[in-house]
């Protein structure tokens, strides 16, 4: 009987260093940057597609200050990130924080809202090519969005322009 409850409380004790060995797994340091979340709020749509996200987080979190770029005597500096998809070419004030930003992607997934927008204003017409346009401005009050679309029927194309919101804009 001894001999078993020895046995139990070793296994207990086994069990309980193995497990806090596990637990000791520590995560890479994430930063938080503050200075752009204007930008971030105003841009962000959950329903963009994947690279427009990206990208548009690496402008948002781009650190001004830290980067080979920076030289105290400047006022301004205007920085590009670049994906397959699309570009941003991105305005920073001397502190670091987004002044405005000009975006371009090409052939992106489209939300939702303005496929079925396109399906319902013209359907038999399929979307053959697509380019999402932002721009912000920080003083402004909400950056815009706009999809150019070419849309074609057999031999006929026809161009229109939409808002983020799936509302034409021609």
């Amino acid at each position: 009987m001894k001999t078993s409850k020895l046995i139990t409380l070793f296994c207990l004790s086994f069990l309980g260093f193995a497990n806090n060995s596990f637990s000791q797994i520590t995560l890479p340091e994430v930063r938080v940057l503050s200075l752009n979340y204007k930008y971030l709020k105003s841009v962000y749509d959950s329903s963009a597609a994947q690279p427009v996200k990206l990208l548009e987080r690496r402008a948002a979190s781009f650190d001004l200050k830290n980067s080979e770029f920076y030289e105290e005597e400047y006022d301004s500096y205007f920085i590009s990130f670049f994906l397959p998809e699309g570009q941003i070419l991105a305005f920073y004030d001397n502190t670091g924080t987004m002044i405005h930003s000009a975006e371009k992607f090409k052939n992106v997934a489209l939300p939702r809202v303005v496929q079925v927008a396109v399906a319902n204003k013209y359907p038999g017409w399929a979307i053959a090519k697509d380019i999402y346009l932002v721009n912000y401005v920080s003083d402004g009050n909400e950056s815009k969005k706009v999809y150019k679309l070419i849309l074609e029927n057999s031999s006929k194309r026809i161009r229109t322009k939409l808002s983020d919101k799936g509302e034409f804009l021609d």
